[in-house]
């Protein structure tokens, strides 16, 4: 896995199906256009989803998203639009994705799924829904390859069961993704705070965030999400916001994730290493900035100095003011004039 900070994750879902119909192309071709995007933007991470909806909902499963947007009523359904990829298809991409330089993973969301990705993903990625579905953690922990789980609509003690199980069963290469499971989530509730309390109570995995804000002008909410100690960040990915589907009304599009990129590479600028020290920048302005004691008359040889004979100026290239109790009963060398800045060979 790439070591940007913060590691960037493209979730192109099945968003690439909805672009094939439009532009008449197979969703091979399509998600190929979107891995090239990918690529283009620098996103380190191109991620997709395996199921079959047979698997995965009842035919009576309602719907949880905004129906305003994605029409269908019911999970089964709209699953059953996107299930189309096999291993060899998941091959195809996997192959692409990393002839582009990308780091790849689908999240599976079957025991066959995980089998068949396990050669090809970086790393698996496990969806919020399956925070309880331990036996299945503990399958996709038991390969021993590094796991990202969103944590969206759980309790601290669901977070907890599932880390354990993911360390009970091999995995020790974790992160756990803030994320709230609604779609699209309305910025009063990205409730980002939880990044830190998700760090302070569990020190030992990486902590992220997997967004589902609709963009702004700004990309400020992946900015915030990072400035609160993100390590990776994970949002949807499309190509064009506008179409009817799945998830394209709260992803982000390609110049969305330029916008986000140059947020983080600008945040990692100013935040600097952290060690506190003088900068060769400051090097001059710490000269002739600071103080020195300058004398407030003229004064002769042999003449002491008294308190109301110095006061601090600038610049600081004199005696400290630091040192004012050491000059203060000397004795001056040679005759000095009013406003002569203090060295110590004049004392």
């Amino acid at each position: 896995m790439r070591k940007t900070k913060p590691y960037l994750i493209a979730e192109m879902g099945v968003n690439f199906y909805d672009t094939a119909k439009v532009l008449k192309i197979s969703p091979l071709e399509a998600a190929r256009m979107y891995i090239d995007e990918a690529s283009r933007v620098g996103i380190d991470c191109a991620k997709f989803q395996a199921y079959k909806a047979s698997f995965l909902a009842s035919k009576n499963s309602p719907a949880y998203w905004d129906t305003t947007k994605e029409r269908t009523k019911s999970q089964y359904e709209l699953f059953l639009k996107y299930d189309m990829f096999g291993a060899s298809e998941y091959k195809e991409l996997c192959d692409y994705t990393h002839s582009k330089g990308l780091d790849y993973t689908v999240t599976p969301f079957d025991y066959a799924s995980a089998d068949f990705l396990e050669n090809m993903v970086d790393f698996y990625k496990i969806s919020s829904s399956d925070i309880t579905n331990i036996p299945f953690i503990r399958f996709i922990g038991s390969k021993k390859k590094p796991v990202i789980l969103s944590v969206g609509a759980s309790y601290l003690a669901e977070v907890d069961n599932a880390i354990r199980a993911l360390k009970s069963s091999g995995c020790q290469d974790i992160t756990i993704l803030h994320c709230v499971l609604s779609y699209p989530t309305h910025p009063e509730n990205a409730n980002l705070k939880v990044i830190e309390t998700l760090k302070k109570v569990f020190p030992d995995v990486k902590v992220g965030f997997s967004d589902h804000v609709a963009p702004d002008d700004t990309m400020m909410t992946l900015a915030t999400a990072y400035l609160m100690g993100a390590e990776v960040i994970e949002k949807h990915f499309t190509l064009d916001k506008s179409l009817v589907g799945n998830d394209h009304y709260h992803s982000g599009n390609p110049d969305d994730f330029r916008k986000a990129i140059t947020n983080f590479k600008w945040i990692n600028k100013v935040l600097g290493n952290g060690e506190k020290t003088v900068l060769d920048c400051e090097q001059i302005p710490r000269r002739e900035a600071r103080r020195s004691l300058v004398l407030t008359k003229k004064m002769k040889m042999g003449d002491v100095i008294n308190k109301g004979d110095v006061i601090p100026k600038r610049p600081g290239t004199g005696i400290s003011p630091e040192y004012e109790d050491i000059v203060i009963g000397r004795k001056i060398r040679k005759d000095l004039d009013e406003d002569t800045i203090l060295t110590w060979d004049m004392i």
